[in-house]
C-alpha cells in the first residue's frame, strides 16, 4: 500500500473463483482480510473511503481519496489513521453503501504484485488487479489466474459500485 499522494495506474480483471490453497501456498503470500467502507463525495469521478485490514494478527486503518483520471488511472492520496479516526468516518457513509469485505490475497510475480480479492458474495468468480507504472505496460499472469475478461473500464466491477450493487451476470 502507497502512501501519501500519487497515481495509481490498474488493470482489473474478472476471472474464475481461484483455488485458495494455491493462492496461499505461493512463495511471498500476504493474506488480508479488508472491510471498506464508502463515504460521501463532493463531485463526480471522486471516491472517498476507509479500510479495516487485518493481516498477520494486526490490524491497521487507513483512509483514501481518489480522482478519476481515466479507466486505468487515478490520483490517490492515501494514508494510515487511527481506530478513533475510523470510526468517526464511518458516519460519513456513502447512502447506500454496504460495507464491502474482501479477502485479499497479494503475491509477487515476475515484477508485480497481483492481487487477488475473493468476496463473499461470489462463488464463481473473483477479481485480480495488478498496479502498473504506465497505462500500455504489459503484466505476466499465472496459468493459475483463469481469466473471464478485463473489467478496467466496466463501472459495475468497482468495488466502490460492488458496496452498492453487486452484479450476478453470467459468466
Amino acid at each position: 500500500m502507497t502512501e501519501g499522494k500519487h497515481y495509481e495506474i490498474e488493470r482489473k480483471y474478472l476471472i474464475r473463483y481461484p483455488d485458495i490453497a494455491l493462492l496461499q501456498a505461493q512463495k511471498g503470500v500476504e493474506q488480508w482480510e479488508i472491510t471498506q467502507i464508502y463515504l460521501t463525495v463532493s463531485g463526480p469521478g471522486e471516491t472517498r473511503r476507509i479500510r479495516q485490514v487485518v493481516s498477520g494478527g494486526e490490524i491497521k486503518y487507513y483512509k483514501t481519496f481518489k480522482r478519476r483520471l481515466s479507466d486505468l488511472s487515478c490520483e490517490e492520496d492515501e494514508g494510515e489513521i487511527d481506530q478513533l479516526e475510523y470510526i468517526r468516518l464511518s458516519k460519513e457513509v456513502q447512502p447506500g453503501c454496504k460495507p464491502l469485505g474482501k479477502t485479499r490475497y497479494r503475491i509477487p510475480y515476475e515484477g508485480h504484485v497481483l492481487e487477488f480479492d475473493i468476496y463473499p458474495f461470489w462463488n464463481d468468480r473473483a477479481i485480480l488487479e495488478i498496479e502498473l507504472q504506465h497505462e500500455d505496460e504489459g503484466a505476466a499472469i499465472p496459468g493459475y489466474a483463469r481469466i473471464i475478461r478485463d473489467v478496467s473500464d466496466d463501472f459495475h466491477y468497482k468495488n466502490r459500485q460492488l458496496a452498492e450493487n453487486v452484479i450476478y451476470e453470467e459468466i
